[in-house]
Parts: C-alpha cells; structure tokens; sequence
C-alpha cells in the first residue's frame, strides 16, 4: 500500500537508519536523515514483505518517477508488529537482489548437447515448453493403472518448487501442474520442514507453527533445540531478547556453540541426531517427579486413554513391523472404545494400559546416564536443562520450543518434533501465551505453499491426495471423513467433504463433482506415498523414468541431499524448465563440474521471473500470518511474474488441446483460467486470492442466512459439500470477503486483553478465521477462566469469548479444545504415524557406533532409504560426524545472495568448522584447504579450526563433529566452494521422506600446498 508523507518522516527519523546498518532488532537513536529525505522525495513508497525467511519483516519500497523507474530504496517497516523497522543483513540487502545488472534479462535456451546459452524469445519458449508437455503427457498418460482403477494420471513429468511464490501463485502452480496429471509434485517444504506438519498434525491436529513471533516474548522459558535463531532468524530473537528482559531464562541446546549459545543463560551441546535420547530423559524427568500439569493432562490430552491389548514395545521395535516391507500395522495400536467407538478413559491414571503409564514404562530407560552416554551431553548440563524447562509445568508459567533444521531434517524427524510436542502437552504449554511449539520457517512463504500443497501428498488445504485406492468422489469421501460419536469432541475434519467439493468447483466450476474429481490425477494407493517424494523423485530421474521436469525457483542441484547424485538425474531428462531470477547451478547443471556437454542430450529453457517486490500478492509467514505485498518497481524488462508466466504456459498447453486433441483433454481444457485474469487478460494476484477464499456459484441459503450468486464466501463454516460454493483452500476462506482484503489491513489497534499479549488482530490476517494462538481453548479451564488470568488468551465473560479468535465458538465445557482431532484431545499417544506411536531413539542411518543404550535396534527400522546406497556406519573410512547449516548472510542454497555483493563480500566461500583438538590431530592450521569426503562425494573448504564445536565423549569414546553450511555452489563466485549437499545420504523420515542432511559421516583431509 503507498504509505502517507508524515509515515515517511517517522520512517526517515531512525529505521532507515536501521536498515543501512542491518537491523538485527538494535535499537538505534533518531537520526534526521535529510539525505535520505532528499533523496526520496518523489519516490512511490509501498510496502511489501521481505523475501528470504518466514519472519516476515515489513518493508518500506521507494520506487523513482513516480513507481514508473526503478527501487532506490529497501528498508523495514517502523510500523510493522513483527520487525518494527528492523532487518537482518539479508534483508537489507533487498534493494541490490532487484537492482542486479547478474539478473536475467530474458529467456535462455541450451539445446541437446550443445555446450552454451542461447539468448530466444518469450512467445518461443512458452510455445516450445507446451509442445514438450503436451507430448510427454499424451505418450504416457494413464487412464487406468495395471489393476483396471481410474487414476488419470501421468508419470513421465514432475515438479519441484517454489516457497518463494506468493500464495496465490502457489495455488495456481498446483492446480495447472495437477491439470497436466503430475502427481511428482513437490517443493522446499519437503526438505525442510514436512516433519513439522507431520509431528504437529499428529500431536495437535494442525501442522503450523502453534503461536506466532510477538507471542515469544510473553514466555516464562524459551528454548532454542534444532535451531539458531539469533543468525538463521535474527529479527524472531528480538522477541527472545523481550521475553527474557523480563526474566525469562534462554536454553540452547545444540551440536555448536553458535551466536544464539552467546546469548543464552543455560547452553549445552549434543551430538548430532541424538534428540530424542535427550527429550524422552526430560519426559521421564516430568513423570518420576510428577511435574506435568494434571488437570490439563488428563482433561485435554489423551494421557487417559486405555490402549488395546495390540499394542506391546520390545528391544527397540514396536508390535505390528513386518521386517520385509518395512512397514507397522498400526491396527495393533488401537486404543480400547465403547460401543459407539468412543476411547475409554480413566481419569485416576491407574490402569496400567492408560497412555500415561505406557509412557512411564516406555520411558523409564532414559536414565540420564544413558542419555549422556548417547548424547555426549554432560550429566549436570542435563538436569539443568530439565529443571529449568520443566518449571513450566504450573498454570502460570508458559515455556516455549523453538525449533528448525536441526531437528527436522532426520530420519526421526517426525519423532523429534512430536516427542517436543508431548512434554508440552504434560507441561501445560500449548494453546497458552508464551507457549507452544514453534517452527522456525526458512522461506518466506513456505507456509503458504505448504497450505496449497506443493506437495505428493496432500492437496490445497491438507487434504488427502486422491489415491487409486478411491476412484469416486464417494469412496474419497467415505475414507477420508473420520466419525465421532462423543458429544465433546468437534471431529473438525468431518467437513472435509465441503472442503473438497469447494476445491474441485474453483479448479471446475463447470463439471460435476463427480467429473470434477476424476480429472484430479491420482496416485497408486499399493505404494508407499514416500516414494512419490523427494528422494524418491529423484531416484527415478536417475534412473531415465522421467522426460520433463519443472524446477520453479529451487536449486536442487545444491539444495537436496546427495546434490551429486541429482546432478547425475538431470543428463537423463529430456528437458528441464527452469524458472528463476538468476543462472544458478541447476539451469546450467550441464556446464557444472565433471560434465561433459557434447554428451547431455537434457534440453533446459530458464525462464527469468520478476523479483518479490516487482509484484503484487500475499505470503504467510511461519506464525500463519497472511501478508500482502505491492507492486513497487515494475517487472525488470525481459521478466515476468511467477504467475504470469505459469498462465501463458497453461493458455498455450489449452490451445494445442483444442486444435489438436490428445489424451483425456478436459483437466486441462476445463481448468479455470479465466478468474486468474484480470480485464486486459494478464494475471491477477487479487482475483485469485478471492477465489482461494471462495464465492458462491449460485443463490442459495447456508447457515440460516442468504447469499447471492458471486457474493464472497464469509469464511469456511458457510462452505457447502453440494457443489454451490467454491473455496481454492477452505483454510484461507475469511480472508478476502465482501469486506475487503484481510491480509492487507495495516491496523494495530487492540483490545486492552489483546494488547496484554500482543495478538494485533487487525494487522493482516491469519488462518484458520484469524486465530493467532492455535488450540486457545485449551488456555482455560472448564469454566472459561483463564489458566493464567495475567497471560489470558481468551475467556469467557458469562456471554462470549473475548481475545484471541476462540478455537471453536462453543460455551466453555461443551468441546475438547483439541478440535481437529477425531476424539477432540491433544495427542501423546500418537498411532497415526508410521514408525511408532511414541518418540523412541534410533541412530542417524549413518553413525559413529554400532550400538546404543537404549534398544538392539540401532536405526529407525522403517526409514526411508535405497538399499543400494551404502552406508558409512561405524566406518573407520568416515570417522566423522558431519552436520549442514545456515548463516546470516546467505539464505537457502545462496542463489540469491551469492550474486549481491554486499553479502558475499562478508562470506565469500565454504568453509568447514573444526574443533582445535581434531584440527591438532590431522595437523590442520586454521585458514587452511581441506578436503572433507563421504560415501558420497567431496567438497573444498577452508579449515575453520574454533572453539564452538567440542568433541563428544560417547559411550566412553572421543566422537568428533564437523559442521559446513550448505549455501554454496560451483555457479558463483568462481573459488567459492561447491555445495556441502555432495556429501549428504540419500535417506529419509518415513512419514515424510525429509532427507537427513543434518547427522552423516565424513572425512577430513588437509589439502597438501594447497
């Protein structure tokens, strides 16, 4: 939105300031600024929301001529909730990723074994790209699979990216790619966080960030595991900073000591992959001294529940694995039900088979000399950590988790999260202020795309993909809506058939349910859904079973593990589309290290996209904020928007279906273009958002109440399964109404109740219905009242709720507050994921021991993997524990901060962090070249030799770990290193797939001369 002239002078009067030196929540004194004054003068100022991680920071965009030239400045927001007119390095750096003479300037062509770049035309390559897709999907389009089931689908093309795109065009890429039959569909998401929405959706019921970033700073404890928020999230740690100015202790717990470590009050390391050893100690330490909050355990979790005779735990393994295939029959984990199918409960905690005391026996083995021995973690450190944490186990503490890449990128990803989910649910410490679980997001609309499920296997809004399994609308619907019989428990997702049917009618508006549902493609439901994933995807391109594929502002060329092996993948493609601002290590993967051109037959068009704030649309930041961003600059001549191009692509696909014909044409030829566009025909982020939220198809009546054909969905309640409304993601539905554009409301005015804990309800708007603190019901008791009347997040007033949006609008006592779940409680006992109902420690599939303490079974037994793959365990070859992670200044795998020279000026190549003991083992120097090699592949680093990494003492043992970030790669700068992805297994989480990129085994060699 432009921003008034006295905005300005607030703006001018310090966060400019703030933003040439780099934020980092400093608070800088007033300065005049009159240079910057003048120089602004006549500029455009509108706001938009910073590109890189899932903060998302306001920015002020100063455009010259009137909007008509280019930026001349990037700064922070002063009025922004979250940043306040702070920036981190990146996102100071704004301005020179738009204003970029290395961005692309149009498209570029390489041919089949030619060795270079050739400068073609828009209209040429959106010509030649659709020929390329019709081709593949009519040579292998399937209408039926070998068992006679409709599944419309094709398996010759897939899709990687983007979190970067706004909302809208994420939806719009999902519902074109699922018009061509794509069910090889996924994005970042996958490889960074997929194990939060698994762990989360299990434990609670949703899979978002359960609070948001302001809400930090109302926290008792905050602690900080799987993360580094100071350097990966640096603005979120203004909130840290609030939260303990008012005597709030910091935890880190972390393999390196790291920036965050600096400002914590209590920091300890431990080894890589070990968390799940180091969190069931901390539950075994809530149940031996009875430190969970028991009324809210036993009333609103299922700690209560009874669980059947089926379930049993021995020696590592849980009832039900077949060892063959890999898999559990989770039927053995069934809890005892009534008649109706309602679980029995016993509310004393005494019968032995009560979730409560399963956990107690299940973890009574997580004795903290086990712990220690696994973790490397020093016995006191440990039961500091545990005292300190656990002290939020009463009504009026709240402690916080935040957490990232550390503990999702595992093959007990899912594990790790949901073991943190469960000692917040003994403590007491969801739905509450300063509570929660809470994702550190790395993209600035990961979120989102997540939401709109770029993704195998889910569609817009986490719906199940449809599935050979149910070839009819009905049979999806009969499978996929769960029952309750339990008057308390909402059974939410007993609406899943209007979420559908609204879905199919805005992708379909013109065919029947019934038809609009065929044309979904569908996946092989004999399959595990894993293998349409990530690692899986590529292991076909390796293979040569894909024709096309489509990389849409990803790098999986440094970005995913086993980087070598996708290298390989992409010569065996016949062509790739590449859609980015800038040449990167994928679009020219033909011209990388150790490839041979004249022998590459992979034809590559790189298309180059606009930057974030060239155009206009929304993204969702990591607390599910729902943000809209304007058009400052034009699009760079020679660019377009992500939307624009993915428009002229379907258009153009359309129109060869309609003068030539081909396989199954109606998913593509009835898909609903024409409500993306706006009057001169061109992408339109605002007539997408309001069809994302939803309209209704005809005169009708919903609720007891009257709308007209057209008028805008109020929000999900007023949905319909009978095919009269369309939503493109029921959770978005609220969003843009009749009202207006919610995501673009600038207002931070509060109730004196919200503004104790700092909601702003009326900046933006969140999903689901503008809830900021997800499952508040569960922030009061029976009656309403507040569990902590100074933190309150809602309470009942005798008449209504006031605060935060209620989860669920019910009289206090009438629902479990756990609302998406089937039986309405907050999940410990979780039997819907693969590898277990409780979080047990397995060992990284590649690690320094062939044994640990706690079971005989030392991996995961059903992680994902390719047993042709070797393994490095307990490898003299690989001695090393190698770990990945993020710095300040580049963001993701660096394609978008290498080429902007503020920042690889302050960190211009790879480098490999070392202790000073291993360092005088191999005789290494610190500033020195080095070697560091896996099963895998090897990369170049400078010998970083340092304090913050420590040896581990484990099982009596010295272990050693070394840490590179993972942010570069061959294209640029030329002696900056490759990326750190080369040495990383192809191994991942079984519910999810997510690669494990954060515990492997390594070795370190000084480069002799070097």
């Amino acid at each position: 939105m432009p921003v008034s002239r006295r905005s300005f002078l607030k703006i001018s009067a310090g966060a400019a300031t703030a933003a040439v030196f780099g934020g980092l929540g400093t608070s800088l004194s007033p300065t005049e600024a009159h240079a910057q004054l003048l120089k602004l003068h006549w500029a455009k100022r509108t706001t938009s929301v910073c590109c890189y991680c899932a903060v998302g920071c306001g920015l002020i965009v100063s455009t010259a001529k009137d909007g008509q030239g280019r930026a001349i400045n990037v700064e922070g927001d002063p009025d922004h909730p979250v940043n306040g007119g702070a920036l981190c390095s990146k996102g100071s750096s704004i301005w020179q990723v738009a204003e970029n003479d290395r961005r692309l300037n149009g498209p570029l062509y390489r041919a089949p074994f030619s060795d270079e770049w050739k400068s073609v035309s828009w209209d040429w390559s959106i010509t030649e790209i659709a020929k390329r897709i019709k081709k593949a999907r009519d040579d292998s389009f399937m209408e039926r699979d070998g068992k006679g089931r409709l599944v419309n689908r094709t398996e010759s093309m897939a899709h990687l990216g983007s979190a970067a795109l706004d909302n809208e065009e994420c939806w719009t890429l999902q519902a074109v790619m699922r018009a061509f039959g794509l069910v090889y569909i996924e994005h970042q998401a996958r490889i960074c966080h997929s194990s939060t929405v698994g762990a989360l959706a299990e434990s609670y019921g949703r899979g978002a960030m359960t609070n948001h970033w302001n809400d930090i700073g109302n926290s008792d404890c905050v602690l900080i595991m799987g993360g580094n928020a100071a350097e990966c999230h640096p603005i979120s740690f203004k909130w840290v900073t609030a939260a303990m100015k008012k005597g709030a202790p910091l935890i880190h717990v972390d393999p390196r000591y790291t920036r965050t470590s600096a400002k914590a009050d209590i920091y300890t390391k431990l080894r890589s992959g070990t968390d799940i050893a180091f969190l069931g100690g901390m539950m075994k330490y809530i149940l031996d001294k009875e430190l969970y909050f028991k009324e809210y355990v036993v009333n609103y979790t299922n700690a209560a529940f009874i669980v059947d005779s089926g379930y049993s735990f021995s020696n590592g393994v849980f009832s039900g694995l077949d060892r063959k295939t890999e898999t559990y029959d989770k039927s053995k984990w069934a809890f005892k039900k009534d008649e109706n199918g309602v679980p029995l409960r016993d509310p004393t905690l005494k019968d032995p088979r009560c979730v409560l005391n399963l956990m107690r026996d299940h973890y009574k083995r997580y004795t903290v000399e086990k712990v220690s021995a696994t973790t490397g973690t020093p016995v006191p450190e440990i039961l500091k950590v545990y005292e300190t944490f656990c002290a939020t186990g009463k009504p009026d503490k709240a402690g916080t988790i935040l957490y990232a890449m550390g503990w999702t990128q595992h093959t007990v990803g899912v594990q790790n999260i949901r073991a943190m989910s469960m000692i917040q649910m003994l403590l007491g410490n969801i739905g509450v202020a300063g509570g929660g679980v809470n994702a550190l997001r790395g993209e600035s609309n990961v979120q989102g795309s997540t939401d709109h499920c770029l993704l195998a296997h889910i569609i817009p809004g986490y719906l199940p993909i449809p599935s050979s399994k149910w070839e009819t609308i009905e049979a999806y619907n009969k499978a996929n809506t769960p029952e309750s019989k339990d008057p308390m428990s909402a059974n939410w997702w007993s609406n899943r058939p209007k979420y559908l049917a609204s879905l199919l009618k805005a992708q379909y508006p013109g065919a029947s349910l019934e038809n609009a549902y065929k044309y979904l493609p569908k996946v092989d439901g004999d399959t595990k859904l894993t293998e349409y994933m990530w690692l899986g995807l590529w292991d076909k391109v390796f293979k040569g079973e894909f024709k096309g594929l489509f990389a849409w502002g990803q790098n999986p060329a440094c970005g995913g593990a086993n980087a070598g092996k996708n290298r390989d993948a992409m010569t065996k493609l016949d062509w790739m589309v590449n859609v980015n601002i800038f040449d990167n290590e994928t679009g020219s993967f033909w011209k990388g290290p150790g490839m041979e051109p004249g022998k590459i037959k992979t034809e590559v068009f790189l298309l180059p996209c606009c930057v974030s704030i060239e155009k206009e649309g929304s993204v969702t930041n990591s607390g599910r904020w729902m943000q809209w961003r304007y058009v400052g600059p034009e699009p760079r001549p020679g660019t377009k928007p992500d939307g624009q191009i993915m428009l002229e692509i379907m258009d153009k696909v359309k129109e060869l279906y309609r003068a030539e014909g081909g396989a199954f044409p109606m998913p593509v030829t009835a898909l609903n273009t024409d409500t993306w566009k706006n009057a001169e025909g061109e992408y339109d982020a605002n007539m997408v958002a309001k069809l994302i939220n939803g309209y209704f198809l005809k005169d009708t009546e919903v609720n007891g109440k009257q709308f007209k054909r057209g008028q805008q969905v109020p929000n999900f309640t007023f949905l319909t399964d009978d095919g009269s409304t369309c939503s493109g993601n029921w959770l978005y539905s609220g969003s843009y109404t009749d009202e207006g554009n919610m995501a673009a409301r600038r207002d931070s005015s509060q109730t004196p109740e919200q503004a104790k804990i700092g909601l702003y309800p009326n900046w933006s708007w969140c999903w689901p219905l503008n809830r900021r603190i997800l499952y508040n019901r569960a922030s009061v008791d029976a009656n309403g009242k507040p569990w902590n009347p100074d933190r309150a997040v809602i309470q009942w007033n005798g008449e209504k709720w006031v605060g935060d949006v209620p989860d669920g609008g019910w009289k206090p006592g009438t629902k479990h507050p756990f609302i998406m779940q089937q039986h309405g409680y907050g999940q410990l006992f979780g039997p819907g994921r693969v590898d277990g109902p409780l979080p047990e420690h397995y060992e990284p599939m590649e690690c320094p021991i062939k044994r640990h303490p706690f079971s005989g079974q030392l991996n995961n037994p059903v992680a994902y993997q390719i047993h042709s793959e070797e393994k490095a365990v307990a490898d003299p070859r690989f001695p090393y524990v190698g770990t990945t992670y993020r710095m300040t200044e580049h963001w993701q795998t660096g394609i978008m901060t290498r080429h902007v020279g503020w920042l690889i000026e302050a960190e211009p190549q790879l480098y490999c962090e070392i202790s000073e003991e291993l360092a005088g083992e191999k005789g290494i120097a610190n500033g020195e070249h080095i070697k560091v090699s896996s099963l895998r592949g090897e990369v170049t680093a400078v010998a970083m030799v340092t304090k913050r990494i420590q040896p581990y003492t484990i099982q009596g043992k010295t272990v050693h770990l070394v840490g590179l970030p993972w942010q570069y790669g061959w294209f640029t700068p030329a002696d900056g290193g490759d990326s750190a992805n080369l040495l990383t297994p192809s191994v991942g989480d079984p519910n999810t797939g997510i690669p494990e990129t954060k515990a492997f085994m390594v070795n370190v060699m000084k480069i002799e001369g070097a």
